[in-house]
C-alpha cells in the first residue's frame, strides 16, 4: 500500500512503461489531495495489467483539476466537491462534454489532539467555531485556551464543501465565511501534523487519512466511521469524483472502467473511502 505522505499542495506519479513501450499515451489525472493517495493507487493496479499503460497523477485541488480539464490539459479531474455552474458553463463554452463519475464516498472527520477532552460537537456549534462566532473551548465544555483553527486552502474542494454544508449550514443564501484566525493548511498530512502537536487545534480530514496520531471527534453524536458514512447517518458525507470526457476513449476509458471495477472499488475500499458500488 503506498505511503499516504503528501509532500506539499502537489504530488507527482510517473510511472513509465518499459522499453520499447514508451509511445502510448500519457493518460493525466490532476485535482483532489482526498482522492490523491486512492488514484495512485488504483492507477498503479491498472499499469500491473496494462503494461502498455502510462498514467501521471498530480494532486493541487479540486478546483486546479477541474481548471486543467477545462483547458484540456488533463484527461481526468479528481474532485471532492461538486463541480460549479459556472465551471460547467465554461465546459460547454469550449466544447466538453463531461461526466460525473462518483468514486466513492468520504466522511470529512473532524480531529483534536488526544489531550482534548472534547469527543462531541453538534453540526451547528462546529459551524460557529469555524466561523469564529466561537473561539475559546471553554464554550464547549473544555479548558480555558483559544481554538486554533485549520482549515483546507481555498483551492480544496474540501475547504469548499465543509464551508457550504457546515460554516453556512447548507444555506445556499449566506454568505458566511470561515473565520479571521482560520490557518489555511495545504494538504491533510499538514492538518494532521498541527492537531498531533497541538492540543488546542481543531480540523478536518477525508476519512482516508485519518490515524491514531489523532482524535477524530463525533458529530451530532454519531462517529464518523465506514458503516456511519455508508448508511448516511453522519452528517458530514459527500461523495468524491473523477470528472471525464463523455466520449473518452483507449486507456482513460479503460481507467474509468477499472476503477469502478470490484477490483477498483475495493482499493477505494482499502484506501479507507466507502466505495460507490
Amino acid at each position: 500500500m503506498l505511503k499516504k505522505i503528501l509532500l506539499g499542495a502537489s504530488l507527482l506519479l510517473l510511472v513509465a512503461c518499459g522499453e520499447g513501450k514508451t509511445k502510448s499515451e500519457v493518460i493525466k489525472l490532476q485535482g483532489s489531495d482526498t482522492i490523491l493517495n486512492t488514484s495512485q493507487a488504483i492507477s498503479e493496479e491498472f499499469m500491473k495489467e496494462n503494461k502498455e499503460a502510462r498514467i501521471a497523477v498530480t494532486g493541487g485541488g479540486s478546483g486546479t483539476g477541474i481548471a486543467a480539464k477545462l483547458n484540456g490539459t488533463v484527461h481526468i479531474a479528481m474532485a471532492s466537491r461538486s463541480i460549479k455552474d459556472k465551471e460547467l458553463e465554461k465546459a460547454k463554452e469550449v466544447g466538453i462534454d463531461l461526466e460525473e463519475i462518483v468514486l466513492g464516498f468520504d466522511g470529512i472527520t473532524v480531529i483534536t489532539n488526544h489531550d482534548n477532552k472534547i469527543e462531541n460537537l453538534d453540526r451547528a456549534v462546529l459551524g460557529k467555531v469555524f466561523a469564529g462566532e466561537i473561539t475559546n473551548w471553554n464554550e464547549l465544555g473544555g479548558d480555558d485556551a483559544e481554538i486554533v483553527v485549520l482549515s483546507r486552502d481555498s483551492s480544496s474542494g474540501t475547504h469548499s464543501y465543509f464551508k457550504e454544508a457546515i460554516v453556512r449550514n447548507g444555506d445556499k443564501k449566506s454568505e458566511k465565511e470561515y473565520g479571521k484566525k482560520t490557518l489555511y493548511m495545504p494538504s491533510n498530512q499538514a492538518i494532521l501534523q498541527e492537531v498531533k502537536n497541538n492540543k488546542y487545534a481543531l480540523g478536518y480530514i477525508g476519512m482516508g487519512y485519518m490515524e491514531d496520531s489523532v482524535k477524530a471527534l463525533s458529530v451530532d453524536n454519531v462517529e464518523p466511521s465506514f458503516k456511519n458514512v455508508a448508511d448516511k447517518s453522519y452528517p458530514i458525507a459527500r461523495e468524491v469524483y473523477w470528472y471525464v470526457d463523455a466520449d473518452r476513449k483507449g486507456d482513460a476509458a479503460k481507467l474509468v472502467e477499472f476503477a469502478l471495477s470490484p477490483k477498483g472499488q475495493e482499493i477505494v475500499k482499502s484506501e479507507g473511502f466507502v466505495p460507490a458500488k
